[in-house]
């Protein structure tokens, strides 16, 4: 029988889940069993997960009543092998109680610094008394959420009670340790000889275009605003950014719309499977980072998504995107509209040169950062359990 394994999400409504789908892609092609379990905070799932794979959501609770919900994931968690996503009370924290109950062995998967949404090494909690008893009693008091960043604090002590740790960038690991696994695609997928540009562009709308795609949800340590800017500067009537997916977050998208909707094209999400035809249609493919705690924690999906598809990356000297994209990527400094500006002008002055160098990115991509190089790391990982 398959050894199974058990991925446990903190909220399938967020952005977690995309990783999870990831690593789920990585463990069926190592043939293991594969189960996503997570609470469910929104109203629908976050992504659209790839075919095949068993996703089990719990509604998600706020203090006290969490405590409620927890005894139901666990009885959801069957796994032989628990490997938590983020370290959440809601997934790393429920996944620690499985691992003392039951002695299975426990990863933990980091792709973020969760910290970093609160200041970093800044935040710390210190009420007054009289806040304290409001954070604990009142309906929506600070401390029934999860994901405060106190219980975000305990959980990152906890992170040596995992059996071992699996991270994205060179930030984290320097924090936290653990075995690099990048955020790689499916390059198999994820192949442009499949498509026709030019269908993808007819079929989606995009003919009349040249296309700049963001293909993820906007936030605005990911820099969206300054490619906008640079389009504002540019003036170019036939230039368009094409938003995919969009964010579940808050309303942000709807205020970069309100101000650059001229420029702006948005797309609803698609199943992954559906992805490499979206991003076929694209000329350029942006991912212009802006130089934040969060930023330099993060290994921007997106990057691999232009890079699989042999598309000419815009991107921003901040983290590990440099040593991602080596020599095969467009990098200008971050926040910086006239630098975007002027790449932009330079790749389409010369798209046959930048398409050529999109091929040596997907040569990279399928070297450094296909699923079978992380499922070489993920197998001798879990060797070692």
């Amino acid at each position: 029988m398959r050894t199974k394994v058990s991925l446990v999400v903190s909220d399938l409504s967020g952005g977690g889940s995309v990783r999870a789908f990831l690593l789920a892609q990585v463990l069926k092609s190592l043939n293991y069993q594969v189960e996503i379990v997570g609470f469910l905070y929104g109203k629908e799932l976050y992504a659209i997960p790839p075919s095949g794979i068993e996703i089990i959501s719990i509604p998600g609770t706020n203090y006290p009543k969490f405590f409620g919900s927890i005894p139901k994931l666990l009885e959801k968690l069957d796994g032989d092998i628990i490997y938590a996503v983020k370290p959440k009370p809601t997934s790393f924290g429920v996944s620690l109680l499985k691992k003392f109950r039951s002695r299975r062995p426990l990863l933990l998967d980091m792709d973020d610094w969760e910290l970093s949404w609160y200041g970093g090494f800044e935040w710390k909690y210190h009420p007054s008394l009289k806040q304290f008893y409001r954070d604990i009693f009142k309906k929506n008091g600070a401390l029934r959420f999860p994901d405060h960043p106190l219980y975000l604090q305990w959980m990152e002590a906890r992170v040596q009670n995992a059996d071992a740790v699996t991270i994205d960038t060179a930030f984290l690991k320097e924090r936290f340790g653990g075995a690099y696994l990048p955020n790689g695609k499916d390059t198999a997928m994820f192949d442009p000889d499949k498509y026709n540009p030019e269908a993808s562009r007819e079929r989606y709308g995009l003919s009349d275009y040249r296309v700049l795609m963001f293909p993820g949800a906007p936030r605005p340590h990911k820099g969206v605003e300054d490619v906008l800017i640079a389009l504002d500067q540019l003036n170019q009537p036939d230039i368009r950014l094409v938003i995919v997916g969009g964010s579940p977050y808050d309303d942000y998208d709807d205020k970069l719309i309100q101000k650059w909707g001229r420029w702006i094209i948005k797309l609803p999400k698609f199943p992954v499977e559906v992805m490499p035809e979206i991003v076929a249609a694209a000329h350029i493919v942006v991912v212009p980072q802006r130089d934040t705690l969060t930023a330099r924690a993060q290994f921007p999906l997106k990057l691999t998504d232009g890079m699989a598809m042999a598309k000419p990356v815009l991107s921003t000297r901040v983290g590990d995107i440099p040593e991602i994209l080596g020599e095969t990527g467009y990098l200008v400094d971050p926040s910086s509209p006239e630098q975007i500006a002027q790449q932009i002008q330079c790749i389409f002055q010369d798209l046959e040169s930048a398409n050529e160098r999109g091929s040596k990115a997907r040569a990279r991509c399928i070297e450094k950062y296909s699923i079978e190089t992380m499922a070489s790391t993920l197998k001798s990982v879990i060797a070692k359990l």
